[in-house]
Parts: structure tokens; sequence; C-alpha cells
């Protein structure tokens, strides 16, 4: 190929001294992309939260400009510097700084570090890799790391915040299916359908709880969490759960600031880890998405990804994540299978 259609997002001077984030379809070359040793003709892409706030300037996702938007891809890889990869291998790539500090998905074809790629699991479409996107990877990380420190569905119900986001809607469908009772912590009570669907056992509605926090602990109702949101939902979470659960915290949509104590830690065991899915050990990253295509794929992945829109519509689609309106996942079809 010599030139391709690809999504950028450029950072430009404003009259009055301002940054002004643009973005829109440019035609690339691969030399145009950062440096890499597989080449990736993109087949499928998907919208994240992170996504949208980089697309419209919302939040700051980027680190340099300008830059290829979007943090995943699935697709074949076209050809490689690296033995470890030929041409015709179905290969994915999730987060690992795309849109941040290197091009992502967003583009027909992609270049991208070796260290990075990942062979597509048997038992997982590359649509299916993007119906799971980093949403699935981290909620699966979440899941194993909450597993590898003893968490067990005899201990209690695990509580999702943020149940009707991607990883919220992955999580309760993996968790359902390991055995455990999930309760959806959700302000959208009328997607009760949606979470029971997904494997939620009942809605914990986030305007009928008091989180005041009058108490350094409270009672013990909970065997453990994901928790998407932070801030007072998170703090609510620490002084909630029973002896020796976990808390996988992941997002800070409900602010940055953790204000508990350390009581729950010390006098009940509590466990809080921190999930991060991009500076993450190779063998962690193998084994998330080795479980991704058995135990842990979601048995209701066309419930949680029921969308897939053109390469052409993505632009017109990052307004609904930006104003709460996308309940699960969407799919980006680039050079579709």
């Amino acid at each position: 190929m010599s030139t391709f259609k690809a999504f950028r997002i450029h950072n430009n001077p404003a009259k009055d001294g301002k940054q002004v984030i643009e973005a829109g379809f440019e035609q690339l070359s691969i030399n145009d992309l950062s440096a890499g040793e597989v080449v990736i003709k993109v087949s499928y892409s998907d919208i994240n939260y992170k996504d949208a706030l980089a697309a419209t300037g919302k939040g700051r996702i980027l680190r340099q400009y300008p830059l290829v938007s979007g943090i995943d891809l699935s697709g074949i890889v076209e050809s490689s510097e690296d033995s470890r990869f030929k041409g015709g291998d179905k290969v994915l790539v999730c987060g690992a700084q795309l849109s941040e500090i290197y091009d992502g998905g967003y583009a027909e074809y992609a270049r991208i570090k070796a260290d990075s790629v990942v062979p597509l699991p048997e038992g997982i479409s590359l649509r299916d890799a993007m119906a799971l996107g980093t949403a699935g990877y981290t909620a699966a990380i979440a899941v194993q790391r909450m597993e590898d420190n003893g968490q067990i569905p005899e201990r209690g119900p695990i509580v999702v915040t943020g149940a009707t986001g991607g990883v919220g809607s992955i999580a309760i469908n993996m968790l359902s299916g390991l055995g455990y009772e999930v309760l959806a912590f959700t302000g959208k009570p009328e997607q009760e359908s949606y979470l029971k669907a997904l494997g939620a056992s009942k809605l914990l509605l986030r305007n009928e709880i008091d989180m005041s926090g009058k108490k350094p602990m409270e009672k013990a109702q909970w065997g453990g969490a994901v928790d998407n949101v932070g801030g007072e939902t998170l703090a609510w979470l620490t002084r909630t759960v029973v002896p020796w659960g976990n808390i996988a915290s992941i997002g800070l949509a409900g602010g940055v600031t953790l204000e508990t104590t350390v009581m729950p830690f010390i006098l009940r065991g509590v466990s809080l880890l921190g999930i991060n899915s991009i500076e993450m050990p190779l063998s962690v990253r193998d084994r998330a998405w080795q479980r991704l295509a058995s135990d842990l794929k979601p048995s209701q992945l066309s419930l949680i990804a029921p969308r897939t829109i053109t390469f052409d519509d993505l632009p017109g689609a990052f307004d609904d994540y930006i104003n709460g309106k996308v309940t699960g996942r969407t799919v980006v079809a680039i050079n579709p299978e």
C-alpha cells in the first residue's frame, strides 16, 4: 500500500494562546507511523471512554501530537521484523500506550512494537477480540488478581461498580460464570434487565446508599468488589467488604481522592488491588488472554458488544460516550473479515 486512511489527532495553537484539539481522517503512509517491528492490516478496533476523551479533547490522554487515535486493534500481520510473527498471523494489541505515545488502531494499517502484539488465541475471532478489547482484558486481570489473592465464591457476593460500562458489564458476566453471586452497583435502574441478563443477582442503586462514611468500618457485607468509579464509592467499599476480601481498583470517574482509614486493611485484612492494564508483565498479559478464550470468555458477549459501526461512522460516535449514553461495547469495522 502507498497510503491509507487513519483517524489522527492534532494539538494546534489557537489565536488566544490556548491549544485546540482537532481530529479527523487523513491519508498516511507506513513511514508516518511510530516505529515498530510488526505491520498489521487492521481488521477491527473499538471505542473506549479513553478514546472518546482523546478524540474530543475532553481529557489529556495523548502525551505527544499528532497521533493516530485508538487504544486497541485486531488484524492480520502484513510484515514482521520479529521472528515471533509472520505474514498472515492473526493478532491483537490492547493498551500498550497506543494513542498515548504511539500511533494507535484507528487506521487501515498499524506499525506496532513486537512486544505489544498478542497472537490471537484460539476460540476468539478478530471481532470478538475487539468486543472484549482493553475493557475485557482489564476485567480479566482484575478477576485474575483477586483469585490469585484468595478470592472465592464462598466469601460472599462481589459488587461491580460502573456496572453498565464495558469493564463492568464484562466483569459481571465473567464472575457470574465462575460461580460468584454478583451485585451490580449502578445509577441506571432502567438497565436492570440488561444487568440481570449478564448474571447480576440484583442491583445496588447508587442514590439509595449512604456513603457518607461516619464510621471507619461498617457492617461487612460484600465478599469483594470490582470498582470502576473510585472516590467516595471506593472508600465505602473499603468499609463494607468482609475480612480477607479483595477490591480491584480500576477507574476514577468518581474522583481521585480516597478518604478512608487503615482499619479495614489491618482489622479485616481487606486487600486493595490496583489494576494497570498497560504496564503488565508479558506472562500476566498472555495468561489473561488465554483465559479470555476459555474460562473467562463472556457467555453474553453479543449482548455486551451488540454494535458494530463502520470506520466512516467513527467520528460521530464519541459524544455519546462523553455524555454517558452508551451501555456496553462498540466495535469499529475497519477492514472486516
